[in-house]
């Protein structure tokens, strides 16, 4: 079956015209047809920092190829068609596996290689100050320690491509240093660090900030914090969680504007994002309420977040229904932007096709390496 796709480019605001037979794409090209004004086209999401979706964690061991495949064709439903798998703070020796079970299956699934562009692993170099530890188990949360991370990037297969620290530590400009020399980017997060180690740490080589606003202490200076500290250096790109439960408006209007707009849009998801809503157990929070909606709670108090339940995709809705960015700057935050901080190529034979309804971004088509992999029903 033959069909062709008349949409508006929306990044770039460029007519495009795309034919697929037989699910391959057998043009793509400028056009000057009269367009579909409610059908967009634009490139495949990237979402840096994904702990597990659709009922599989990758921080619980064994990661099982089927469930890992799962994840993907759910993702890729989405518009996502690379992400980084998140490892966090644990024991040596369960990073180590945890690392090892994502190379291994990358290794020997070429669908799961394609889809896994890095690994973030965020700790077990970051505070131990409980408020901005959060879930982080801080039996092992330690200082950073080159040789030991050479370990966890062996294990990986060098798949290591970003890291959560806290800059706190008084090696932290050695180890960013390190870091950086071997083309890891560094991103400050879970941190209470004053503005002088922050300074160091960026002086040194860190250019993000994973997850602003969160993994904070909850009583920070009125007018001097690391909030501020890291919004005010113009060598950090920030993560959001854009949810709509883990950030308000006004804080998120307060970064897009101090940022001009360089931000890195994350979905931090854990492995209820993707589910019914219930009643669910989960080995950090313990028993946990899903909403509609994606918003995650512990059991016995509901106005505490248990983490994040929603996709890349829910984050981009957000920020455009809520009008707080425009289509075209709320897309590219979730694409083009985490693409050039990690230097992972923006491949023009992967592209997302969509429709605006109510307001809301609805996936038509989602393309892979020229090849239709999903279909809105």
């Amino acid at each position: 079956m033959k069909q062709s796709f008349n949409c508006t480019d929306c990044i770039t605001n460029e007519s495009i015209q795309v034919v697929v037979e037989d699910n391959l794409v057998i043009s793509k090209t400028k056009t000057t047809f009269e367009t579909d004004a409610s059908l967009f086209i634009g490139p495949s999401l990237l979402d840096l920092q994904i702990n597990g979706f659709s009922g599989v964690d990758f921080n619980t061991f064994p990661i099982l190829q089927e469930d890992f495949i799962t994840v993907i064709h759910n993702l890729a439903k989405e518009g996502i068609l690379s992400f980084f798998p998140t490892v966090i703070t644990n024991s040596d020796f369960n990073i180590i596996s945890l690392l090892q079970n994502i190379n291994q299956l990358c290794l020997q699934s070429a669908l799961i290689s394609s889809y896994v562009s890095g690994i973030h692993l965020e700790g077990p170099f970051i505070s131990a100050v409980k408020e901005a530890s959060g879930a982080h188990s801080k039996e092992y949360i330690k200082a950073p320690d080159w040789e030991l991370f050479e370990v966890f990037q062996e294990a990986s297969g060098n798949r290591i491509k970003i890291i959560t620290i806290s800059p706190e530590w008084d090696n932290a400009v050695e180890f960013i240093e390190k870091c950086v020399a071997n083309n890891i980017v560094v991103s400050i997060g879970h941190t209470v660090a004053s503005g002088a180690q922050i300074k160091a740490a960026v002086d040194a080589g860190a250019s993000m900030s994973t997850h602003l606003g969160n993994g904070a202490p909850l009583s920070l200076h009125r007018n001097s914090n690391l909030i501020f500290d890291q919004l005010a250096n113009n060598n950090l790109t920030p993560s959001i969680i854009a949810d709509g439960y883990h950030l308000p408006d006004n804080f998120l209007k307060i970064v897009l504007a101090a940022k001009n707009n360089q931000v890195i849009l994350v979905s931090d998801s854990t492995m209820f994002a993707g589910m019914n809503p219930g009643v669910y157990h989960s080995h950090i929070g313990g028993k946990v309420t899903l909403e509609q909606g994606g918003r995650l709670s512990i059991f016995d108090n509901n106005k505490i977040l248990a983490g994040s339940a929603v996709s890349l995709l829910d984050c981009i809705n957000k920020l455009y229904s809520s009008a707080l960015l425009n289509l075209a700057t709320a897309w590219s935050l979730a694409s083009t932007c985490p693409k050039r901080m990690v230097n992972v190529a923006d491949c023009s034979d992967d592209f997302v096709l969509f429709k605006i309804v109510n307001n809301m971004i609805i996936i038509v088509s989602v393309i892979k390496s020229g090849k239709q992999i999903y279909t809105q029903n």
